[in-house]
């Protein structure tokens, strides 16, 4: 009788994992994660060219433009001291996150292979292009083996991502193909029992919370999502915080430069850091 008990447990759990993570695959866009705001199904995306222009921009600069527009508290929105960026050397990357959370220390419930996962290629191509794979390693602590390494980096590349953002490890560095960029916690030499076992919602990296759909934008500097309410607008107010420095930087660095100069210059220049149409908004 205990036997029969634990294999109807078991098979009911089965059931509930399976209809869950159907649940997860029929739904991309993404739900709430405790207080977060996942951005609006109303928000128009971004075309191809002004996806292309944020990534003109370093995440230092992007982030002071989004300050600007005071739409979020300064210390939210971006990846803490905890997310390395891998290849430091390579251009901004921005796209859309596809959000999935993943373990490594145990084997997977439904025995797949541990990168044969059809329906979450599905989901991945339901998200905008380009795509940014936001993977929420859960075990505690995370990082002990990687999902992504050679092989994945390069069917995701293949599939219109540019990046990766993980709380947990990634592998195989010599094998990612060109410019895919790769954000992570820490490296590991195995895979350990990686699979994914739930997607399309919302998701924690870092500090920086994420829903599927959120637009990313990331360098040698971190992460962060870029609220898609003002994105269109960001560029020019990049431009003018970049204007911004030049003029400070200039002054300090000529013979010209003096405490009274310095603060004359400074007051200008915050006069002109906020947004051309803020006063009619």
């Amino acid at each position: 009788m205990c036997l029969f008990r634990r294999v109807l447990d078991a098979a009911l759990f089965r059931m509930l994992f399976h209809w869950k993570q159907h649940q997860c695959c029929e739904r991309p866009v993404c739900t709430s994660f405790g207080a977060g705001n996942c951005a609006p199904m109303n928000v128009s995306r971004l075309s191809p060219t002004q996806l292309q222009e944020l990534t003109h921009f370093s995440s230092c600069v992007i982030a002071s433009a989004i300050e600007a527009f005071k739409v979020r508290l300064r210390n939210r929105g971006f990846t803490d001291s905890t997310i390395h960026c891998v290849f430091p050397d390579l251009p901004p990357v921005t796209g859309y996150a596809a959000t999935a959370q993943i373990r490594t220390s145990d084997p997977a419930m439904e025995g797949r292979g541990y990168y044969v996962h059809t329906d979450w290629w599905d989901y991945l191509l339901s998200i905008p292009a380009p795509r940014v794979i936001v993977l929420q390693d859960m075990d505690n602590p995370p990082g002990l083996g990687a999902l992504v390494g050679e092989v994945q980096a390069n069917i995701m590349a293949a599939m219109d991502s540019v990046a990766v953002v993980t709380n947990g490890a990634v592998r195989d560095l010599y094998g990612i193909p060109p410019g895919f960029q790769l954000f992570a916690h820490n490296l590991s030499v195995s895979h350990a029992y990686a699979h994914i076992f739930k997607f399309g919602e919302a998701v924690e990296i870092g500090g920086m919370q994420v829903c599927s759909g959120d637009l990313l934008h990331g360098d040698r500097h971190g992460l962060q999502t870029v609220p898609l309410e003002i994105a269109n607008r960001i560029p020019d107010q990049a431009r003018r915080i970049l204007e911004r420095r030049r003029k400070v930087i200039d002054l300090c660095r000529s013979d010209e430069f003096s405490l009274p100069k310095l603060l004359e210059t400074a007051k200008t220049a915050d006069h002109e850091d906020q947004p051309a149409d803020m006063g009619r908004r």
